[in-house]
């Protein structure tokens, strides 16, 4: 496999995953941004833990999305993350109408 070759096939599952978020992301609540992962989720429980001076972070989420081109299942029940990183949560919006895309 030549480098043009392994270049494509990561251009090619960067797209496919693009259109797999793009799919999913109604049916979630939050987003959850750590510094190795990016998440769907629908409950996120974020605690500050600081037992001996080292602060560092825990995660709790469940029923969520993992944006990971090389995971091969993305969805996911439970998920726990620990870091000393800074954490994001988002809310997403959710418009009260939505219309059905167009038929053609």
């Amino acid at each position: 496999m030549s480098a043009e070759d392994l270049e494509q096939y990561e251009t090619d599952m960067e797209l496919s995953l693009y259109r797999e978020y793009r799919d999913v992301v109604g049916q979630f609540a939050y987003v959850v941004e750590t510094e190795r992962r990016f998440y769907l989720c629908n409950a996120v429980d974020l605690q500050v833990r600081n037992p001996d001076g080292d602060m560092y972070f825990e995660v709790r989420m469940s029923d969520a999305w993992v944006w990971d081109m090389y995971r091969p299942a993305r969805f996911v029940k439970n998920v726990r993350v620990v870091t000393f990183k800074d954490v994001n949560v988002e809310e997403l919006d959710k418009p009260d109408l939505q219309l059905p895309d167009a038929i053609e």
